[in-house]
């Protein structure tokens, strides 16, 4: 008979660690080996990075899931470089060659005056490689069959677009972006408007919502360390909305709180706050018109 594998003791642990996820693997695969490495019982990441995509990618652990989705929405930074001369089926150096184009004359003023065309309120076209969903099956699965649909465009807002470098086959870009934007179609947009075409090369994520990348924190650093030394990195759980005005609940009704009952509080009113008992957050609610405390999200720390 074969040994058994030891069991894994799941731990009750919460936070958010800033992972610098590397090349080659899924996000999934980085969270799943992050929270091994934790023993979390539960654990989730907050906007998936493609394998040729590297960067900041923070994983929430335990009760900071509660506030996961707030991370996915938020506005995201990154680095790109774009090859210019041919586009790919993938967007990227994953895919094969799909259209080639001869070479153009570049300077810094034609290309600033071509990225500042990308800037602001615009419409983007999903790529049918993308986990978007088409009657529950993601589009990649289509794509990979060698079968393209029609996509709607959808709005998108671009904060921010700056040249980094350039050569005559390249230019590397640093772009700060809404939720929902693909890069990979950012950049051969941008190919396009300059006469050519083109695909990413490196796709950098350094900076989600109010985190900016540590690029010391790797898997390979969490493996280095001990238990305790791991813990000491972890954000609170509370982190990802850390930004959100802060509240003392109301005295003598904090277990009440925790149990999701309303209180009454003297304090305008506020769509979201983190409602804490001294230095302890108990979690997130509503302060309404008629100075109510509506719990909506509990912690359980």
């Amino acid at each position: 008979m074969s040994a058994k594998s030891p069991k894994i003791i799941r731990r009750h642990i919460s936070g958010v660690f800033l992972l610098n996820k590397p090349l080659g693997i899924s996000s999934n695969a980085a969270l799943q080996k992050v929270r091994w490495l934790y023993r979390a019982e539960k654990g989730g990441h907050t906007g998936a990075l493609d394998p040729l995509a590297s960067g900041l990618l923070p994983i929430c652990l335990g009760e900071a899931t509660k506030f996961s989705h707030f991370l996915l929405e938020s506005t995201k930074r990154y680095q790109t470089t774009i090859q210019l001369g041919n586009s790919t089926t993938t967007g990227d150096v994953e895919g094969e060659v799909l259209l080639e184009a001869q070479p153009i004359e570049l300077n810094e003023d034609k290309i600033q005056s071509v990225i500042q065309q990308f800037v602001g309120d615009i419409q983007q076209v999903p790529p049918m490689y993308s986990a978007l969903k088409k009657e529950g099956r993601p589009l990649y699965e289509l794509a990979r069959k060698g079968i393209e649909i029609e996509r709607e465009a959808r709005p998108i807002h671009i904060f921010a677009i700056e040249l980094m470098s350039f050569t005559q086959d390249s230019i590397t870009l640093d772009v700060t972006c809404s939720k929902g934007t693909y890069i990979r179609v950012l950049g051969e947009d941008i190919a396009q408007a300059l006469g050519s075409y083109g695909h990413l090369t490196y796709l950098h994520r350094i900076q989600t919502g109010h985190f900016g990348i540590v690029p010391e924190y790797t898997i390979e650093y969490l493996e280095s360390l001990t238990e305790q030394q791991r813990e000491a990195l972890l954000l609170p759980a509370y982190a990802p909305v850390d930004h959100f005005p802060k509240v003392q609940v109301p005295e003598g009704r904090a277990e009440y709180f925790s149990r999701g009952m309303e209180s009454n509080i003297d304090h305008p009113a506020e769509s979201q706050v983190l409602v804490f008992d001294e230095k302890k957050c108990l979690g997130l609610a509503e302060i309404t018109d008629k100075k109510r405390l509506v719990p909506k999200r509990v912690l359980n720390l």
